[in-house]
């Protein structure tokens, strides 16, 4: 059923489209909404009057997992019966995605009197999307007197937004050559610019170790006097099987004796969630001390994720017959680790929708897709997004070909068109191709 537009529907979507419009945004317009210092987030958050300091908060930062762990630690404190605040980015198909407690995406009522009661303000100090968002996550979470705001870092991590907040533990998933035009073009710098959520005296689970990055993490740690743990090295996790469309389940092991612990069942799927869960079974052995939680909580928390938060487009599954899958990984890291997945995995032939932003250098990330797939380059409707005939020349250069098409949607049609009901379509690139998709 269509939904009925109201006066309120109509206020929602005018101060939204002013949201977007006025005031730049990294996702969609790139590096014009970057900024360099966090002095108007200070600002903002003194005009509101700290509303930050009003609940506890979980910090968590990465190139690639952030999203799955800070879901998953937020339906784990939900199930222990916590009233659980979840800030994150980018939203798939609306802007209150980013805003929710206990699951519950932030009202539209909500998000229109706080613009239009604050919309001089905001006019004067011309804040980015990104820093009014926060503050409105901030008032909100305040509000509705969340116990805990899980918080997830927008890009980098020193100069976000987000980055006001004194947590109860910081967590950085891992680090790969992404947003490279603003942290840098080595795994180095772009660590240097994560570990700037590290806090004195606040501990931080770092999910993977890298030779490049764990010196810079470990450098932060004792410089600021604050405990370091990586999660690589205290869990392994081993699927328990290869790929079941609804359930994914992980034998968890300790990694210093190689003893079994226990198995866990998440309903995010994918192979790369193994990592994300051992990041996130690290970051409970510390939360323990301030929330009490216990296996069940941990148990039944990880296998209602999308039920408990509304998690989307992460190797997510929208039909099967032919099996058609979409995931948002869009740099070499993620991207390679889906096609490894996808090589276990069995279906007759494999379609790809495929779509990206312009901003980015993706020759390495193209080269990791087989060459004997069928293509459909496409272009999501954001100003930000590759042209489909120019992502077909690149793709042609690694090796890849198919045909182009203007939208997703046709896209996405002409492979459900082409693909046998034992085909396999996955569709992604840009996680606004995702979004279309959904």
């Amino acid at each position: 059923m269509a939904k009925r537009m109201t006066k309120e529907n109509n206020d929602y979507e005018t101060i939204v489209s002013w949201m977007f419009r006025q005031i730049p945004m990294y996702q969609r317009t790139g590096k014009a909404a970057y900024k360099i210092d966090l002095e108007k987030t200070h600002r903002i958050d003194e005009y509101f009057s700290e509303p930050h300091k009003s609940f506890k908060t979980i910090h968590v930062a990465g190139t690639n997992g952030k999203g799955s762990v800070s879901h998953s630690l937020a339906s784990i404190l939900q199930e222990a019966g916590y009233r659980v605040g979840l800030y994150t980015s980018p939203h798939m198909k609306d802007f209150r995605e980013r805003i929710r407690v206990n699951g519950e995406m932030i009202p539209e009522h909500y998000v229109t009197r706080f613009v239009k009661g604050n919309q001089h303000f905001f006019e004067e100090i011309k804040p980015s999307f990104f820093e009014m968002s926060v503050a409105m996550a901030f008032n909100f979470f305040e509000d509705q007197q969340v116990d805990v705001a899980v918080v997830e870092v927008g890009m980098g991590g020193r100069l976000d937004s987000t980055n006001i907040i004194y947590p109860e533990v910081s967590i950085i998933t891992n680090i790969g050559l992404d947003h490279t035009a603003f942290l840098g073009n080595y795994l180095y710098s772009i660590a240097q610019e994560k570990a700037g959520i590290i806090k004195r005296n606040i501990p931080v689970v770092i999910g993977e170790s890298h030779p490049e990055t764990k010196p810079v993490f470990r450098e932060k740690a004792e410089h600021v006097k604050t405990s370091i743990f990586f999660a690589d090295e205290n869990y392994i996790l081993e699927p328990s099987v290869i790929f079941d469309p609804l359930k994914n389940s992980f034998k968890v092991f300790d990694k210093k004796t190689d003893q079994y612990l226990y198995e866990l069942t998440t309903d995010l799927l994918g192979a790369y969630q193994r990592k994300n869960l051992a990041t996130v079974l690290k970051a409970l052995d510390l939360l323990k001390d301030n929330f009490l939680l216990n296996e069940k909580d941990v148990q039944k928390g990880l296998s209602k994720v999308k039920t408990n938060t509304g998690f989307l487009g992460r190797w997510q599954v929208l039909e099967t017959s032919p099996l058609i899958l979409c995931d948002t990984a869009h740099n070499a890291e993620g991207v390679k680790t889906n096609m490894e997945q996808l090589e276990k995995m069995d279906y007759q032939n494999l379609h790809f929708v495929l779509g990206f932003v312009n901003d980015k250098n993706i020759e390495n990330v193209l080269s990791l897709f087989p060459g004997n797939a069928h293509f459909y380059f496409t272009k999501a409707d954001i100003p930000r997004a590759l042209d489909e005939n120019k992502l077909r020349k690149q793709a042609t250069n690694a090796g890849l070909s198919g045909n182009t098409y203007p939208t997703t949607e046709e896209a996405l049609n002409a492979a459900k068109k082409a693909a046998s009901p034992n085909d396999m379509i996955y569709v992604g690139g840009s996680t606004f191709v995702v979004s279309e998709v959904i």
